[in-house]
């Protein structure tokens, strides 16, 4: 450190909004640079997350046999709000792979259908029926429909959704995404019958996998944001990728920077600003961040926050009709399972946020989130590594 920088005024106590004109720390330098304000209270795009139980779903006493997931991005028309999602409702709860068949499901979006629900609030919600019904086989989907996401177009809705051939677990989560179309949000629903985007080729990042899919309306384009596991298993990562189309039919084309998010385990995207907004939940080295890209392809981290919500459905009032100064999101629905349950299923619930460009609600921008200790307790080591940790204590005591 030079002479004159040892002799520089200290930091100020009352944090400075704007970067000082002072050498700073490579951390305190990036409150600045990396960051929309140093203060998280201030930052328009950091929260925390409250959740909330809806009303208007049963889960068959939870014996693993109903299931709803996968929550779409969530619309409003004539005063009601729409949401698409996973439904499985089966004899019996996911067996595995080894022991799936036509009646038992390998996992918990096997043999599932598209369902949706309707309210006027977003806490009490009516279960309308089944708006996309498996095909018959050999058709596209004939084994499972799954995480659906919604596009507006001219008057038009597309229902954008992935369909399995075979159950999943067999090859891995191996299947195409396709679309239904309709005239009014109740449907009914047109099956397209066609694959809406291929895999990548061999030996690319999305050779297998195009799943989740995600659309908005950027820049007078169809964006369609998806993922794909890469890598081989347990070590995979998520990747977020992007095909552009002109028509909801497409063809879409995707973008030569692909991957556009090295981590996340869903896709949730939402028009903020100028740019857009994504969520990076759960798997890589930048999971538990809200990220912005001024152009819908470059992001880069806005936020880390925790407890973010798992496969977040917003409601994006202005998904399709972006303007370029967008004011962002503040609450949707997202799904909650218990992976380590015999009878495993999901189910919906909702969380708030406060991701406005103009709204600052103080209640959602605290990072000291207290949780009961059951939260923690519930991470507990497995019973293999306890022992072995157990184990290990004990031989280094005997060596010293």
């Amino acid at each position: 450190m030079s002479n004159n920088s040892s002799k520089q005024q200290s930091y100020p106590w009352d944090i400075p909004t704007k970067k000082p004109a002072r050498e700073l720390s490579v951390a305190m330098s990036r409150l600045y640079d990396s960051y929309l304000t140093p203060r998280p209270e201030d930052n328009p795009l950091f929260t925390s997350f409250k959740y909330t139980e809806l009303s208007g779903f049963d889960y068959h006493n939870d014996d693993g046999t109903l299931s709803r997931r996968d929550p779409s991005k969530i619309i409003k028309v004539d005063g009601l709000y729409y949401v698409w999602y996973t439904k499985r409702c089966t004899q019996f709860p996911p067996k595995g792979a080894k022991h799936c068949n036509e009646l038992i499901p390998s996992t918990d979006w096997d043999l599932s259908e598209i369902g949706y629900a309707t309210s006027i609030n977003g806490f009490d919600w009516i279960e309308q029926g089944i708006a996309v019904p498996r095909p018959d086989y050999p058709q596209l989907g004939w084994r499972s429909v799954s995480t659906p996401d919604i596009l507006i177009y001219e008057n038009k809705y597309y229902l954008y959704y992935q369909a399995f051939n075979e159950a999943s677990g067999k090859k891995g989560d191996h299947c195409p995404v396709t679309l239904s179309v309709a005239d009014k949000p109740t449907g009914p629903w047109r099956p397209h019958g066609k694959v809406i985007i291929d895999n990548g080729e061999p030996g690319s990042w999305d050779q297998f996998s195009i799943h989740d899919p995600y659309l908005l309306i950027y820049k007078g384009k169809i964006h369609l944001y998806y993922k794909a596991a890469y890598g081989d298993r347990p070590d995979y990562l998520v990747g977020n990728g992007l095909a552009i189309a002109s028509n909801p039919l497409g063809p879409f084309e995707k973008h030569p920077l692909n991957p556009i998010l090295n981590s996340g385990h869903e896709t949730t995207y939402f028009p903020f600003g100028s740019g857009i907004a994504a969520f990076s939940i759960r798997n890589g080295n930048e999971s538990n961040t809200i990220q912005y890209s001024p152009d819908g392809v470059n992001f880069s981290i806005a936020a880390v926050t925790s407890l973010m919500p798992i496969a977040a459905g917003p409601y994006v009032a202005n998904a399709f009709n972006s303007e370029g100064n967008e004011n962002g999101i503040e609450w949707g629905l997202c799904h909650f399972s218990d992976k380590k349950a015999l009878n495993k299923h999901s189910f919906l619930a909702r969380f708030d946020c406060s991701l406005m460009a103009n709204e600052l609600e103080k209640e959602l921008k605290i990072t000291d989130v207290p949780h009961h200790p059951s939260v923690y307790f519930a991470q507990s080591l497995s019973p293999e590594l306890k022992i072995k940790r157990s184990s290990h204590d004990q031989e280094k005591e005997k060596k010293s």
